[in-house]
């Protein structure tokens, strides 16, 4: 996976990964990604067969970096060439290699530029493969297309270079004589070929700081429109900015064919696609900072909301995806993912963004256009989700494709859902947060049908069957012996006991007793669940508990931030703001960009978070989970058709978003 000199940029679904001097070998997640597929698997410039020795190399957008360097150093003296590599990517890829004469003397050089494809599916990449199937290559005096067949679908990658030079199958070359002090400049396009579609890169030459058409916002407007935070903290400020970036960065680019709406996918570079639940949660993180992603997700989802049943894809009428795919394997149905929709709290979620969008928008229109699709998603819940039909909703996987989810939770880890001792629970099973957010999506569904579709009756309905699902699960999903929540109930009903995360978001759904939470708030803030940095996924007493175990003991940005949001819903705002306090200081020590992921391991004297072995970075709900924070911190709802604010007591003190866009008008806060 990616280390510290690895160049990476990307544009939503497509990513150049390299190492440090922009040369690509198919090695874990290099290459030039695009949509789903690896377009570059080689990618090499060499100066008189030499590699580049880089000078610097670094990002200066998102989707622009430049490689400085020199051949090989031959005897002493300085380098009399360096060479520069500018490069860009948008739909496709752009690199400018520019060669220049350092000395006073004339050289003569051989540039050589070396290629090749895989067209591995992401996925095979995700695991060290390769791409099966036929390849070969057409070339002309200035390009040559790499093309690629499996079972009737092909790729390409059409390579094109602004100077003629020798082009073969496998590298280019150009022998170039230069004057003293002389400057030189090869320009390369690299056009991803997609179902007979050309794909050619929106930047090209000299394109630093410039916006690529199709997206509805450019980066510069994307900043200028944020909230400003207003801070003491310099750091505190690094780290907003950060989130801003990585947020702009994991939109997905809209397309003329799939995906028309700028959402946020879930992360590099195994994720960036279309994500049901983890973009739904990065959307209510950011609402406060940019609604527009909230809206773009909310359409997306229910333009793919699911009509019919189908085993294979673990769909059913209502449902929201789980995850869209659009590489080879997916057009082959070789996997799920044309959607898939493998996650039973997608819909939920949907729902209770959606009101919370217009909490936020007042954009009613939008919401009655989405009416058709909230009543679907509304007898999804109240009927397919509910297998047994005893009030509660619970998941089995009924594909038997090997790629599909065992677990249809948040924690969809094959052994997430474990025992105090250690067993793990089998399907079906009903998870503790998808009740609570059961819970929540009816409370806020009432509220649209009361207030923007005029449907009392149904409004009436929900509010009443919100209040015995409480009733009912405080009943059966308390542990009277461990006095706490318990995960989950399995197959037979039984109480999966052990002591998990997910018990902080039963207090941000609201469906905690009033009388209980204040004890869930203590145990969650106990050694063995906080460890100083966030709250650890799992308890370190119960047996499954492990500081490196996906699902059982790290710590995750988003499940932290959640958890601080609960706390201040139930009036606990000490804790609410140590919570927030460490998920900030563990983006500081992360240098202002969390991960997906990090161990559960506690925090001592040093100060240094422990990362998590191929933890992504940046990904989507983990980069908006410091905006949830600060909301938090700043104490901010919206009461009625204003925007409240009663800040929590922090080590930050005072904090100030202006310019919030609340309801059509734009506030300070506080």
């Amino acid at each position: 996976m990616a280390t510290e000199t690895d160049l990476i940029i990307l544009d939503g679904c497509t990513f150049f990964y390299s190492s440090e001097n922009g040369d690509v070998e198919a090695e874990d997640a290099e290459g030039l990604f695009y949509q789903d597929v690896r377009h570059l698997s080689r990618w090499h410039v060499r100066i008189d067969g030499g590699k580049l020795e880089p000078l610097t190399s670094r990002r200066v957008d998102y989707f622009s970096a430049r490689v400085v360097g020199t051949p090989p150093k031959q005897g002493d003296g300085a380098a009399p060439i360096s060479v520069r590599r500018d490069r860009f990517v948008t739909e496709g890829a752009h690199e400018d290699v520019v060669l220049e004469n350092l000395s006073a003397d004339p050289h003569d050089v051989t540039l050589e530029v070396t290629y090749g494809a895989d067209f591995a599916d992401v996925m095979e990449a995700q695991s060290g493969g390769n791409g099966e199937g036929r390849s070969w290559a057409d070339l002309t005096k200035r390009s040559v297309t790499l093309w690629h067949d499996r079972d009737g679908y092909r790729r390409g990658t059409l390579l094109t270079f602004s100077r003629q030079g020798r082009v073969q199958r496998k590298k280019a070359t150009f022998r170039v004589h230069l004057k003293p002090r002389e400057t030189w400049k090869l320009c390369v396009d690299v056009t991803p070929i997609v179902n007979g579609e050309r794909k050619p890169p929106l930047l090209r030459c000299d394109a630093f700081h410039d916006h690529a058409p199709k997206m509805p916002q450019s980066l510069d407007d994307w900043l200028k429109t944020a909230p400003y935070l207003d801070t003491d903290d310099p750091t505190l400020g690094r780290t907003y900015r950060q989130s801003l970036l990585d947020l702009a960065a994991l939109r997905v680019r809209p397309d003329s064919l799939t995906i028309k709406w700028a959402m946020p996918g879930g992360g590099l570079p195994w994720f960036m696609t279309v994500f049901g639940r983890d973009s739904l949660i990065t959307a209510y993180e950011s609402m406060h900072i940019h609604a527009e992603m909230a809206q773009a997700t909310l359409e997306a989802l229910a333009e793919l909301q699911a009509t019919e049943w189908d085993s294979w894809r673990d769909a059913e009428p209502g449902k929201m995806l789980h995850e869209l795919r659009r590489g080879t394997l997916a057009a082959l149905n070789r996997v799920p993912h044309s959607p898939y929709y493998g996650s039973h709290d997608s819909t939920i979620l949907w729902l209770i963004v959606l009101d919370e969008f217009e909490r936020w928008t007042a954009d009613t229109a939008f919401v009655r256009r989405m009416e058709k699709h909230a009543r679907a998603a509304l007898g999804w819940l109240e009927g397919p989700a509910d297998l047994d039909g005893d009030g509660y909703v619970e998941y089995r996987k009924r594909s038997d494709s090997d790629k599909a989810l065992d677990n249809h939770c948040w924690k969809d880890s094959s052994k997430s859902i474990l025992f105090a001792d250690g067993r793990q629970a089998e399907p079906p099973i009903a998870v503790c947060e998808h009740q609570g957010y059961a819970y929540d999506a009816r409370l806020r569904v009432a509220r649209l049908m009361r207030e923007v579709w005029d449907d009392e009756d149904e409004a009436e309905r929900l509010e009443h069957d919100a209040a015995k699902l409480k009733r009912r699960f405080n009943k059966d999903f308390w542990s009277s012996s461990r006095r706490h929540y318990v995960l989950a109930l399995d197959k037979d009903k039984q109480q999966v006991d052990s002591l998990t995360s997910n018990i902080g978001h039963l207090l941000w759904s609201g469906i905690v007793d009033e009388a209980r939470a204040g004890a869930m708030v203590r145990r969650l803030m106990r050694d063995d669940m906080f460890s100083g940095w966030g709250i650890r996924t799992m308890s370190a007493e119960d047996a499954g508990y492990n500081p490196l175990e996906y699902h059982n003991g790290t710590v995750w940005p988003h499940d932290t931030a959640i958890a601080a949001e609960g706390m201040r819903r139930y009036g606990f705002t000490d804790e609410a703001a140590k919570l927030c306090e460490a998920l900030l200081d563990a983006a500081r020590a992360f240098t202002n960009q969390l991960p997906e992921v990090f161990a559960g391991f506690p925090r001592d004297e040093t100060n240094v978070p422990i990362e998590y072995p191929d933890a992504l970075k940046p990904q989507a709900w983990a980069a908006a989970a410091p905006l949830l924070a600060l909301r938090t911190l700043i104490g901010l709802d919206v009461v009625g058709e204003r925007l409240r604010s009663r800040p929590l007591e922090s080590k930050f003190g005072k904090l100030r978003l202006r310019n919030v866009t609340v309801r059509g008008s734009h506030v300070d806060a506080p």
